[in-house]
């Protein structure tokens, strides 16, 4: 069983709408740097430098489970559910009072140097396959 990778997320005053919770348009953004933190984290266990090629969102799912409440900040968990040939999905999980408030399912594909996507590394593969997102932990 893994483990997702877990941080904690400041929430910004501007995060919140006028009902008072965090406005959905900024749950993309937290998904978003909730990635680049997990991928940071990934290159910077790697022996022998940082990625190859760019990598881009082909595609995003939202799940919102409650409403996520304004406060100092946001657990989020990052995890693997799927790798693919050329593409992998990450999940990426907004935690508060130790329940999940929403769930974003990202599609991401790296490109080779020409912008066309590409095979995932062996290297790549099993590096993403150790963060695999634990089963019992579904996305509610």
């Amino acid at each position: 069983m893994s483990t997702p990778y877990e941080i904690e997320m400041d929430l910004r005053w501007s995060d919140q709408d006028a009902q008072g919770h965090v406005n959905n348009a900024k749950i993309v953004t937290l998904a978003e740097e909730g990635r680049i933190r997990f991928h940071t984290f990934l290159a910077s266990r790697r022996q022998g430098g940082g990625e190859s090629g760019s990598l881009v969102v082909a595609r995003q799912e939202i799940d919102y489970h409650a409403q996520t409440r304004y406060a100092p900040s946001i657990t989020l968990r990052v995890s693997v559910v799927r790798i693919g040939t050329k593409s992998y999905t990450l999940r990426q999980q907004g935690i508060q009072g130790g329940e999940p408030v929403f769930t974003v399912d990202s599609i991401l594909v790296r490109l080779d140097g020409s912008g066309a996507s590409r095979a995932l590394t062996e290297q790549e593969r099993k590096e993403l396959a150790a963060w695999s997102w634990p089963e019992e932990q579904s996305s509610a």
